[in-house]
């Protein structure tokens, strides 16, 4: 097994990460910016190194002095966790080439699902479905209201390249799409270096459901079951749980089936997560491959009893998978919700010094955190500052416990979006099971229906 391993990363991740290494008997390598000098993860791991200034640019995303830190401290393989580098095919190659193991998939598999046009023909030659839309690159307005007439409004403006919503616009009409697609497209263009764009047709009131995936070097792949991560504020997930009140289990084998295939379709090896967008009539499409761990997976841990992180470990080694399909097996309901520094009504960022941090320690509930009481949550990064995880023997179990673990949650100092969660997860709405990507704006921003 490998000896050392260098995590690529900071705050919960990095941590998350670093408490697998030590179960494993791996040693564990940190890196941190000048404004992490006194992060978690720094303190947790075996060994730490200045990688550079504040800014990502300076620090996380610094290939190089990454590098050369990784081979200072004679590590055998870097772990990326998510985001930053996670899916850089670069990075995986410069690994490669000073004999560094990249925990995660090859870069040709990152490139393969880097694009999302690129993805969509490979998707439809493995025959994934898709959702109806183009497969090449809008290269003019007028290409594109042509695209739209024919797949008929309203539909999805998107981004070929990169996530989180950004170059993603709803376009109800040939006006609407006049005024979003430059804009769009210069937008992901300063984001990614590719104004690719694409139009989808616009599924309403969509579920979105991904499968977590994992693939040997033997070949071996199998699904671990579906999250449902459908309330989401500006395509950013908030709320996700393990399984989907909305499936049975023969449309879990299906999606399950087309993840598998949608990852030997790219010779894909590693964890991963295949998502689709689903339907009223439970019809579910493509969407993306995440080529690496996703923030949400402890509720796949929590329900399926495995270490996502020791699994990758264990693959990137080259050991074979030791579970087979027949033998994955789903327990419990497990919610995982997102805490940010921000403002509930605004959610504006709220950086500053935590002076007072107390969550609830009990049965069930599980804490990945980047920050403790004193820390500073930075202006430099993502202003998620832990995530709270709940598993009960059924939906209705889970939704209590997270409810009550909310409440004894308190952090001074700044401001959270605890009151927003709180809302969300005491509608009757989610607990009848009726959450689609548009839950927030239609019963909580807009208040159609009372949070009580």
């Amino acid at each position: 097994m490998f000896n050392k391993i260098l995590i690529a990363n900071r705050g919960e991740i990095a941590s998350r990460i670093i408490r697998t290494c030590k179960k494993m008997g791996i040693k564990s390598v940190a890196i941190y910016s000048e404004a992490d000098n006194q992060a978690l993860h720094v303190k947790e791991a075996d060994e730490a190194f200045l990688v550079g200034g504040s800014r990502v640019n300076e620090s996380y995303l610094n290939i190089k002095k990454i590098i050369e830190i990784a081979k200072d401290a004679n590590v055998d393989a870097i772990h990326p966790g998510y985001g930053f580098l996670s899916e850089n095919p670069s990075f995986e190659e410069l690994c490669k080439e000073n004999g560094i193991i990249f925990i995660g998939p090859s870069s040709e598999a990152i490139q393969a699902m880097g694009s999302k046009i690129e993805a969509r023909k490979t998707m439809e030659i493995a025959k994934v479905p898709i959702v109806p839309g183009n497969n090449t690159a809008l290269t003019s307005i007028e290409e594109a209201i042509e695209v739209a007439n024919q797949i008929g409004y309203p539909v999805m403006l998107k981004a070929s390249a990169g996530g989180g919503g950004i170059g993603m616009a709803r376009v109800n009409n040939e006006n609407e799409l006049l005024k979003s697609f430059s804009g769009n497209q210069k937008r992901a263009d300063a984001f990614f270096g590719d104004g690719s764009m694409f139009i989808e047709k616009l599924i309403e009131n969509p579920r979105h459901i991904e499968i977590q995936i994992l693939s040997d070097k033997q070949g071996h792949t199998i699904y671990l079951g579906e999250r449902d991560c459908s309330i989401q504020r500006r395509h950013q997930k908030v709320v996700e749980e393990a399984p989907s009140s909305f499936i049975d289990q023969e449309i879990r084998d299906k999606m399950g089936q087309a993840a598998v295939n949608a990852a030997k379709a790219i010779g894909y090896c590693n964890a991963g997560t295949v998502e689709f967008i689903m339907d009223t009539n439970k019809n579910f499409y493509f969407l993306e491959m995440n080529t690496r761990l996703q923030v949400e997976h402890p509720v796949t841990e929590e329900i399926t009893g495995l270490d996502l992180v020791e699994e990758q470990i264990n693959i990137a080694y080259g050991l074979p998978l030791e579970l087979t399909q027949e033998n994955v097996n789903l327990v419990g309901h497990a919610i995982e919700v997102r805490i940010y520094a921000e403002d509930p009504k605004t959610f504006f960022p709220s950086p500053g010094k935590i002076t007072s941090f107390k969550i609830p320690i009990k049965p069930y509930v599980r804490h990945e955190l980047s920050v403790e009481e004193g820390s500073t949550v930075s202006t430099f990064y993502d202003p998620m500052i832990a995530k709270l995880i709940v598993k009960g023997d059924n939906r209705d179990q889970a939704i209590d416990e997270l409810i009550d673990s909310l409440a004894e949650y308190k952090v001074e100092g700044i401001k959270t979006n605890i009151p927003l969660l709180e809302k969300i997860v005491q509608h009757p709405e989610f607990r009848n099971g009726n959450a689609t990507t548009n839950f927030i704006n239609a019963y909580i921003i807009e208040g159609k229906v009372n949070a009580h």
